[in-house]
C-alpha cells in the first residue's frame, strides 16, 4: 500500500487537540491494560546483546540497527519487540500465575515499508504475563482478547468525552476467525486482502494461528518460532474507517513451551537458536510460561483519532513523495 489521502479527508482534531489528545490515551489506555489484565509497569531496554537471543526477529528478514560498546566490550543490537526479554524479566523480577507486566517499546525497523500505516519508528506497549498450562488453550486466549477489546473500546469513550468533535466508533464484539478458515473463505484474495473483506463485514476481528503453513503451504503472515506458539496466537484487527482497512493493533499469543519450540525451531529451519541463552532456557524448562504481546501505540492514536497517517500522530523519517502527498493534502507530519 503507497501513502495516499482519502478524498475529502479532513482531521477531526487540530494539531495542539491531537497532541493532547494522543496524551490521554496514552495514559488511559495504559491503566485500563493494566487492570483488565493485571498487569504491572516496568522499564524495558532499548537495545540488547545479539548472542543472548532476546531480539525479535519478526519475520526473519528484517535487519536489526546494530553498534558496538567498546566500553562495555560488547556489540548491541536495537531492539525490534521485546517479545522475548519480557519472558526472561518475568523469571528474573519473581511474577507469579495471574500477573504480568506491561511497558513502553521503542524500536527502529529500518527495513520497513512506508506508507500510511508503517514507519520506521515503532512505538507500542509490549506486556507479558505469567500463566500455567491449565491456560494454555484457546478460551483463554479469547478470553484475553476481550478484555483488551475492552480496554480499547473504554479508551474511545473517555476520548470522546473529552472531545466531543471525534465520530470514531467500534465494535466490541469480537469475530474469532481460524487463518485457515478465513483463507478458505476468500480463496483468491491476497492474505491482506482477506483481513480488509472479514473485517469490513464484521468490524472487529481476531484471526487465529499465524505462523504455520496453510493448505496452501504458505503460512497467514509470518512469525518468528521462538515466542508464539503457531496454534495459539493471532492478530487483532479494527475496521478503520478514514483509509477503508483493516487495521492491526495487536499481534499476540500464548508463548511457546519446550515441546512447541522444537517443533517450530525444526519447521522453521532455525536449528541454531538451540544454542542461545534464552532458547537454552526455555528447552531446559527453566522459564516461565506465559502470553504476552505488543499493542501498537501510535496505531491505536490513528485508529481512535480517526487520523489517516500515521506521521500524524508520530514524529519519524518520510520519504520525499510521502512529504509531497501529504502536503498536497494539507496534512501535517509530525
Amino acid at each position: 500500500m503507497k501513502t495516499y489521502i482519502p478524498e475529502g479527508y479532513k482531521p477531526s482534531l487540530g494539531l495542539y487537540d491531537t497532541q493532547k489528545a494522543i496524551g490521554v490515551i496514552k495514559n488511559v489506555f495504559q491503566i485500563k491494560l493494566s487492570a483488565a489484565l493485571h498487569l504491572k509497569r516496568v522499564t524495558a531496554p532499548l537495545f540488547v546483546e545479539p548472542k543472548t537471543g532476546l531480539n525479535d526477529d519478526l519475520s526473519g528478514k528484517e535487519r536489526a540497527v546494530s553498534f558496538d560498546i567498546p566500553y562495555a566490550e560488547c556489540n548491541a543490537q536495537v531492539v525490534h519487540s521485546l517479545a522475548k526479554w519480557k519472558r526472561l524479566a518475568l523469571k528474573r523480577y519473581g511474577f507469579f500465575v495471574g500477573n504480568g507486566l506491561v511497558t513502553d517499546m521503542n524500536a527502529i525497523r529500518r527495513d520497513e515499508e512506508l506508507d500510511n500505516i508503517h514507519s520506521v519508528y515503532v512505538d507500542q506497549w509490549d506486556w507479558e504475563k505469567v500463566i500455567d498450562n491449565t491456560m494454555r488453550n484457546e478460551a483463554y486466549l479469547e478470553d484475553t482478547v476481550r478484555r483488551i477489546v475492552s480496554a480499547i473500546c473504554g479508551t474511545l469513550d473517555e476520548i470522546k468525552w473529552q472531545f466531543s468533535g471525534l465520530d470514531t466508533e467500534l465494535t466490541r464484539e469480537v469475530k474469532f476467525i481460524d487463518s485457515q478458515e478465513l483463507f478458505d473463505m476468500y480463496p483468491g484474495m491476497s492474505a491482506k486482502e482477506r483481513e480488509t473483506a472479514i473485517c469490513k463485514e464484521y468490524k472487529t476481528v481476531f484471526i487465529k494461528r499465524i505462523g504455520g503453513a496453510l493448505k496452501n503451504g504458505e503460512p497467514h503472515d509470518g512469525r518468528a518460532p521462538d515466542y508464539d506458539d503457531w496454534d495459539l496466537n493471532g492478530d487483532l484487527l479494527f475496521w478503520h474507517e478514514p483509509l477503508g482497512i483493516a487495521l492491526e493493533i495487536s499481534s499476540m499469543g500464548i508463548r511457546v513451551n519446550a515441546e512447541s519450540l522444537d517443533r517450530q525451531l525444526t519447521i522453521s529451519g532455525h536449528n541454531e537458536r538451540r544454542e542461545l541463552m534464552f532458547h537454552k532456557l526455555l528447552l531446559n524448562g527453566e522459564l516461565p510460561l506465559t502470553i504476552g504481546g505488543g499493542i501498537g501505540q501510535s496505531r491505536l492514536c490513528m485508529l481512535l483519532l480517526g487520523k489517516a497517517h500515521i506521521g500524524e500522530v508520530q514524529s519519524s523519517l518520510w520519504d520525499k513523495e510521502t512529504h509531497e502527498i501529504c502536503e498536497k493534502a494539507g496534512l501535517l507530519l509530525l
